[in-house]
């Protein structure tokens, strides 16, 4: 199998000829080729013999051109690499025309965030982004490992459904009707027994509902696809399309879900420490310079992989939300209205600003919330003897707020009948999830994790929209 640049770069310098392919990242004094495969941020250093290579040669050696190298791996003879390839021929695989180049992002300068994304298709070839995807690429597979060394079935839930999991209502509707001119029934509506799936189906928000179903089955699932939500909203941290990672376990309660997601996200981050300390150290050293263009109160609180050791090293604090809520009401940007939502009473749903002041000024460690109020919750959760509170939770990360959401679901028949009742929930959309109670119902729990909000943290990376490849987002579905 051939060798890729990052595994080149570890090799000893035995004199052992090789050809390796990848991009010209940069060519100074028509001898130096830095040349880059994606395989790692560093690149490979290709020394050429100039005087014995045809200029014309020379000349299509160019920004973003695809080449093949062939050489014999030496000791470098200049800093900054232990290996250097001594070049003995040079092939053009794909040209790239300088004059083009320069109107891409690929001309070696820094470019803004908001630039890369309008070029999306070349974004990845990047340092910056190159390191994101490599890392995000880490994470999806420690994901895996982690369940499945646990003992964990991967169940694969629709994309489809007719099912709302959240009850938020803001879903994408999936129809193959003529949308300019749909059957109507006798009372005017959209009749959606002539459409595909004879009922009005829409992209899933969740794979929860059904997960859930397994879970009673196989005992322990996790689902990790692709979710989808027609929520109009352009903040930094939300997406119509994005990727969510949801456990679900039969016999678990609420403590045994708080120690099941901490564990799992210790695992994952300490996975990409382990893999992936170049691109981090790159992205750290990024975001150190973008900082110094910062007001002192905009600054991370603390360099990346200092943030993610943080994160290893603290156990996470477990709050009740009736505690939390005291802390805020008494907290100095409360009673100073510093806050843009100031907390008066215990009912409040909790904004990204108050996590992150139970976070990263209060507590100064991660936080695990949990006994919400019933009404600011969904319908799955399980209703606490107050009769008030839920049994959910959520985990709170510096810099970034909720990552976790989740609950110990509701198993008793006749409470989850009676909060459906009073949501106006029809039962016969959910019978088959309500069966599930009838036959052989226990305690189980469950959480959802965002995958994207796990990269972000892990990158840090300040909008959702750079750590997925192509973003989807209010007015904008290109590439």
């Amino acid at each position: 199998m051939k060798k890729t640049i990052v595994h080149i770069l570890k090799d000893e310098p035995k004199e052992q000829e090789l050809t390796v392919k990848g991009w010209v990242k940069s060519f100074r004094a028509n001898r130096f080729i830095a040349l880059n495969d994606g395989s790692t941020i560093n690149n490979l250093q290709c020394v050429v013999d100039f005087e014995n290579t045809d200029p014309s040669l020379l000349k299509r050696i160019t920004v973003g051109a695809a080449i093949a190298v062939t050489g014999n791996l030496v000791a470098s003879q200049g800093g900054g690499q232990a290996v250097e390839v001594d070049v003995k021929e040079v092939k053009i695989l794909g040209d790239a025309d300088p004059e083009e180049v320069k109107r891409t992002i690929l001309q070696p300068k820094r470019h803004t965030l908001e630039k890369l994304r309008e070029q999306a298709h070349l974004r990845v070839r990047t340092n910056t982004f190159g390191a994101v995807m490599r890392l995000r690429s880490q994470l999806s597979f420690a994901v895996h490992q982690y369940f499945q060394r646990e003992g964990f079935y991967y169940v694969n839930t629709p994309i489809i459904t007719g099912s709302d999991a959240e009850g938020a209502g803001e879903m994408f509707k999936v129809t193959a009707l003529d949308i300019k001119n749909p059957p109507k029934d006798k009372d005017g509506n959209i009749d959606y027994k002539k459409d595909f799936f004879g009922k009005e189906t829409n992209l899933t928000v969740s794979g929860q509902l059904e997960g859930e179903t397994y879970a009673l089955g196989l005992g322990q699932i996790y689902t990790f696809g692709p979710t989808f939500r027609a929520e109009n909203s352009n903040t930094s941290r939300h997406l119509a399309e994005f990727w969510m990672i949801e456990p679900e376990v039969a016999f678990n309660d609420l403590d045994a879900n708080m120690d099941l997601a901490e564990d799992f996200i210790k695992y994952v981050i300490q996975y990409v420490m382990d893999n992936g300390q170049d691109d981090l150290e790159f992205l750290e050293n990024r975001l150190i310079q973008e900082d110094k263009a910062k007001p002192e109160a905009e600054r991370a609180p603390m360099p990346l992989r200092e943030k993610l050791k943080f994160v290893l090293e603290n156990n996470f604090k477990r709050v009740s939300y009736t505690e939390a809520i005291d802390i805020l009401k008494d907290s100095k940007p409360n009673k100073k209205k510093k806050f843009n939502y100031i907390i008066e009473e215990w009912g409040a749903d909790l904004q990204s600003e108050h996590e992150r002041f139970l976070v990263e000024k209060h507590f100064k460690c991660p936080v695990i919330l949990f006994d919400y109020p019933a009404n600011i919750k969904a319908f799955y959760m399980r209703l606490n003897e107050d009769g008030k509170t839920v049994r959910a939770m959520d985990i709170l990360f510096p810099g970034i707020g909720e990552i976790v959401g989740g609950s110990q679901r509701e198993e008793r028949l006749e409470v989850l009948q009676e909060k459906m009742a009073a949501l106006d929930i029809p039962e016969e959309e959910l019978w088959w999830y309500l069966d599930t109670r009838r036959f052989g119902t226990c305690v189980h729990s469950g959480f959802g994790l965002g995958f994207e909000r796990l990269v972000l943290f892990a990158t840090g990376m300040t909008n959702i929209r750079d750590v997925i490849p192509y973003p989807r987002f209010p007015q904008n579905a290109e590439f």
